[in-house]
C-alpha cells in the first residue's frame, strides 16, 4: 500500500522555471505528468502520455490551447484533455476522437508557485467546487518569493518531513559561519503547539535571541510555525520593522524520492541586491539537511525499528498519526478529525 497521500495540491515548480509555451515533465507521486504554460500564460497539466502511441506529450509543443504530440501530430486540448485532430485521419473515417482523451490534472499558479492537485484517479471527472485552493502564504497578498530553491531527497517523503521538523537536529547539522559556528550552547526550550487545519500550529511566541538572519526584521520578533498535510511547512517571522516567511512544500516523485521546494518571502528594502548571496545560504542550508538524510539511508536500507521519542520528537508522532487518520477517514467516508491535541512540548537545543 502506498504511502503517498492523494486528493491534495502538491507545488511542482516555481513559476519563473515556466515560460510561456514551454513544457515541462514531472514525475509526481510516481505519475508521469506533463506541466505547461500557453502562450497566453494559462497554466496545464496533464498525464505525460499519448494515448496512441505511448510516447511522452513533452516531446511535443503547444499549438494554441492544445499540446500537439512530435509521433503524429494528434492534438489534446490543455483544459479537458480530448482530442482535437487526427492529422492522419480522412473524411471518410467516423472515428469520435473527441472521445480519445488524455487524464488533466487541476493546476494553478499562487504566489510564484505552480501547484497540481493529485486525485487517487486521474480518470475520474472531479467536481472542481468540491476542491480547496493551493496553499496561500499569509500576509503577503499576491507577491512572489524573493527566492524560491528546489533541492532532490532521495529519500520516502516520511524521512524528509521528519528529519526537518525534528526540533533537536540543528545544533550538530547547522554549522554553519553565518548561522552557527560556536561553542554548542543548549538551552531548554518550551513552545505550545496546537491543532491546525489538517495539521498543528506553533503558537505565536517572541524569540528571545534572534539568529543572525532574524535580525534584518527588526527587534521584539514573533515566530508562528504551521504544519498541514500533505507537506507543507509556513513559518512566519515578524519584527517590529518588517516580515518575513519561509515556505516549505515537499512533492513525493515517488516511494524514494522527492523534492523539496523553499520559497522566501519578505518586506525588507532593499534586500533584492542580495538575493544571489541569500540563494547560496539557503541552499547551503538545505544542503546540510539532505546531506544528513541521506546518510541516514544506509542505516533505514536494514529495516530497523525506529525510536520517536517524547518531547523532541512529538512533532514526528503527531505527522503520523495526522496520515493515519486522514487515510481512516477517506476508508470510512467521514471527516477528518484532527489527533492533535493542545500540548507543552520541552526539550534541550
Amino acid at each position: 500500500m502506498s504511502s503517498l497521500l492523494r486528493n491534495f495540491w502538491y507545488m511542482a515548480m516555481p513559476g519563473k522555471q515556466l515560460k510561456p509555451g514551454q513544457m515541462i515533465h514531472k514525475k509526481m507521486l510516481g505519475d508521469p505528468l506533463l506541466v505547461g504554460r500557453t502562450n497566453e500564460g494559462q497554466i496545464f497539466a496533464m498525464r505525460d502520455i499519448c494515448p496512441h502511441r505511448g510516447i511522452p506529450l513533452s516531446h511535443g509543443w503547444i499549438e494554441g490551447n492544445a499540446v500537439c504530440c512530435c509521433y503524429h501530430g494528434w492534438k489534446f486540448e490543455t483544459e479537458d484533455g480530448r482530442c482535437s485532430e487526427i492529422p492522419s485521419l480522412t473524411s471518410d473515417n467516423n472515428l469520435e476522437i473527441e472521445r480519445i482523451k488524455v487524464p488533466v490534472y487541476p493546476a494553478q499558479e499562487v504566489q510564484g508557485n505552480i501547484w497540481v492537485y493529485i486525485p487517487n484517479d486521474p480518470k475520474e471527472k472531479l467536481d472542481l467546487s468540491k476542491i480547496s485552493s493551493p496553499p496561500l502564504i499569509p500576509d503577503f497578498g499576491i507577491a512572489c518569493p524573493g527566492i524560491s530553491e528546489t533541492i532532490d531527497f532521495d529519500c520516502n517523503i516520511d524521512h524528509a518531513i521528519i528529519g526537518l521538523m525534528d526540533p533537536a537536529h540543528g545544533p550538530y547539522v547547522h554549522r554553519s559561519w553565518w548561522w552557527r559556528n560556536g561553542p554548542r550552547k543548549f538551552r531548554i526550550k518550551e513552545k505550545a503547539y496546537e491543532p491546525a487545519p489538517f495539521g498543528f500550529r506553533l503558537v505565536p511566541y517572541q524569540m528571545p535571541k534572534s539568529a543572525k538572519p532574524y535580525r534584518l526584521l527588526g527587534k521584539d520578533i514573533t515566530i508562528e510555525i504551521v504544519f498541514k498535510l500533505p507537506s507543507y511547512r509556513t513559518e512566519l517571522l515578524i519584527g517590529d520593522r518588517y516580515k518575513a516567511c519561509a515556505f516549505t512544500a515537499i512533492t513525493p516523485i515517488d516511494e524514494n524520492h522527492c523534492q523539496l521546494f523553499q520559497s522566501l518571502y519578505w518586506t525588507v528594502p532593499g534586500l533584492v541586491i542580495f538575493k544571489p548571496l541569500l540563494s547560496i545560504l539557503t541552499r547551503q542550508f538545505l544542503s546540510e539537511d539532505r546531506d544528513v538524510i541521506i546518510k541516514q539511508q544506509e542505516g533505514l536500507a536494514y529495516d530497523p525499528s525506529l525510536m520517536l521519542i517524547d518531547d523532541c520528537d512529538t512533532q514526528a508522532k503527531w505527522y503520523f498519526r495526522l496520515k493515519q487518520e486522514y487515510l481512516k477517514s477517506l476508508q470510512e467516508s467521514r471527516e477528518f478529525e484532527n489527533p492533535v491535541e493542545p500540548r507543552i512540548l520541552q526539550w534541550r537545543s
